[in-house]
């Protein structure tokens, strides 16, 4: 994350907001005045800069003020004071899960994304088995969409979202509900609530349906698919995330 530019953005804009108060509106068009001087990507180029998914991304200038950024419309962000991300509790052991699959699938072990991961995950029926899910699932939401316009609360503040661009690395559809994964092809130690809540609501708007929202991480040391299950439970309360249950596995290949 580049603290200069960070630096330069709020010296600029700033100065004498009360954080305490108020959120303060930030717009891309904002960010590149501020920063259009610098030479290197990473310090004008705004979707590098409001990209901040961890709790170690944030410049710090942000961190020292207990702030984080979320956008409320495309193009359109807020700085809010307040806690924006969740800390993920270490995976437990991993134990052994045997595909529900008749033969070996060889064009899994062909590259090495957090897509391809998760996708061998559901087609062995590990995803099934950790949602305890026995009807049908199907993949049906995937890329970039947004969202409709919702509010909800970040401790004492109200934000308002419109037209915010979502993407979920998966999304299946059941009769009576929707499963949304995010998913990393690493271990980290916490995400920001953004990542799961916005899809969330989104989706429950969109549907109607009940919605699970799932933390997916491949640790490729060892070959373990890591779950966490999270609900909101308050939707309209972006800070009520906790986790319901998490677990690893190990795929084991089909014999014959």
């Amino acid at each position: 994350m580049s603290d200069v530019a960070w630096e330069k953005i709020f010296s600029d804009y700033f100065t004498t907001h009360d954080f305490d108060n108020q959120p303060a509106q930030l717009t891309a068009a904002m960010i590149k005045e501020s920063t259009r001087h610098f030479t290197k990507t990473s310090d004008r180029e705004v979707r590098i800069l409001v990209k901040i998914d961890t709790r170690e991304g944030l410049p710090e200038i942000m961190r020292d003020r207990g702030l984080f950024i979320l956008p409320t419309k495309n193009g359109v962000y807020i700085l809010i004071k307040g806690e924006g991300f969740y800390d993920l509790t270490p995976p437990p052991q991993p134990v052994f899960f045997t595909s529900t699959l008749d033969f070996e699938l060889k064009s899994a072990k062909v590259g090495s994304s957090e897509m391809q991961h998760l996708d061998y995950a559901f087609n062995t029926g590990l995803v099934h088995h950790f949602l305890e899910h026995t009807d049908s699932l199907y993949l049906q939401i995937r890329g970039r969409k947004y969202t409709p316009e919702f509010t909800f609360q970040v401790g004492a503040f109200s934000v308002t979202a419109k037209s915010v661009q979502t993407e979920v690395d998966a999304g299946y559809e059941g009769r009576d509900v929707i499963v949304l994964v995010e998913a990393k092809g690493r271990t980290q130690n916490n995400f920001i609530i953004r990542q799961l809540y916005y899809p969330y609501r989104q989706w429950r708007i969109r549907t109607q349906k009940a919605v699970r929202t799932v933390f997916f991480s491949f640790d490729s040391r060892d070959e373990t698919h890591s779950f966490g299950e999270y609900e909101f439970v308050d939707e309209n309360d972006y800070n009520s995330l906790r986790l319901v249950k998490s677990a690893s596995y190990r795929i084991v290949e089909p014999s014959g």
